[in-house]
C-alpha cells in the first residue's frame, strides 16, 4: 500500500470510528465496506477484529461508568458462543459471496434502524437473547453486527452512557473471540501487520472525537445521520461487487 493511500485508508478508518461512536454500535459497519476496497475481504476480517479490539477497550474506557450487567450477561453470552460459529462458516465461503451478503444485511440493518428508532419496550429476556444470537452470528459471518445489538439495545430507551458503554463491552468480548478464529485461520497476514498499532491509534482518536461531538449535539439528530449512511454503504457494496462480476 503507498503512503498516499495508507493516509486515506487511515483517514476512512477515523471516519468510521467516529460514526460508530456516534450511533453507538461499533465502526466495523463502515470499515469493512471501506477497508474491502484496499485489502482483500478475508484479511479485512482479520484486521477488522483487532481493530474493533482497541476500538471497544477505548469506549469501555470512556463510558465505563454506564455498563449493565444484566444486559451485558443476557445480550453478551448468546452474541459471544454464535460469533465462533459465524467466524468458522466465513472460512468456508468465497469473499464476493461474503462481501455481497454483507452489502445486503448493511441495507436491511439501516432499514431495520430506521424503523424502530423511535420505539421502545419493557425489558424482554427473549428479545435480547434473540438479539445476542444474531448479532454475534452476524458478527462472525459478515464481520459486523453492531447494528443488530444497536437495534436490540435502542428498543429499552437507555441513557447514551448505558447504550455505548453495554454495546462496547459486549462487542470486546465477540471481537476477542472471531479474532481468534480468524487470526488460526491465516486472515491476519504478515504484510498487513503494521496496520494494527496505527488503527489501534486511530480507535482512540475517533473514539474521543466521537465523545466531544455526543457532549455536544443531539444524539438523535446523529442517528438519522448514521442510518442514512448506512444505507448508502451497504447500497454502494452492492453495486460495486455487481459491477465487477
Amino acid at each position: 500500500m503507498t503512503i498516499e493511500f495508507l493516509l486515506l485508508f487511515l483517514l476512512l478508518a477515523l471516519i468510521a470510528e467516529v460514526l460508530g461512536t456516534l450511533g453507538g454500535f461499533g465502526s466495523s459497519l463502515f470499515f469493512i465496506p471501506v477497508a474491502s476496497y484496499f485489502l482483500e475481504y478475508h484479511e479485512v476480517l482479520g484486521i477488522t477484529g483487532l481493530f474493533h479490539v482497541s476500538s471497544n477497550l477505548t469506549k469501555v474506557g470512556f463510558f465505563r461508568k454506564g455498563i449493565d450487567k444484566n444486559l451485558l450477561l443476557y445480550l453478551g453470552i448468546p452474541a459471544v458462543l454464535l460469533v465462533l460459529l459465524g467466524s468458522w462458516l466465513s472460512t468456508k465461503l468465497q469473499s464476493n459471496f461474503l462481501e455481497f451478503g454483507l452489502g445486503v444485511f448493511t441495507i436491511i440493518s439501516g432499514v431495520l434502524m430506521f424503523v424502530y428508532r423511535k420505539k421502545t419496550i419493557p425489558r424482554n429476556k427473549g428479545i435480547t437473547i434473540v438479539g445476542g444470537v444474531l448479532s454475534g452470528f452476524f458478527a462472525g459471518f459478515f464481520g459486523t453486527g453492531g447494528a443488530i445489538r444497536g437495534i436490540t439495545l435502542s428498543m429499552y430507551d437507555l441513557s447514551m452512557g448505558t447504550f455505548i458503554a453495554t454495546s462496547a463491552a459486549i462487542d470486546l468480548a465477540v471481537d476477542l473471540s472471531r479474532s481468534a478464529v480468524y487470526i488460526s485461520s491465516g486472515f491476519v497476514k504478515w504484510d498487513i501487520v503494521y496496520l494494527i498499532p496505527l488503527l489501534f491509534f486511530v480507535s482512540i482518536l475517533g473514539t474521543w472525537l466521537g465523545k466531544r461531538i455526543l457532549d455536544r449535539v443531539s444524539i438523535h439528530q446523529f442517528k438519522a445521520m448514521v442510518t442514512v449512511l448506512v444505507i448508502l454503504t451497504g447500497v454502494f457494496t452492492c453495486v460495486e461487487i455487481i459491477w465487477n462480476f
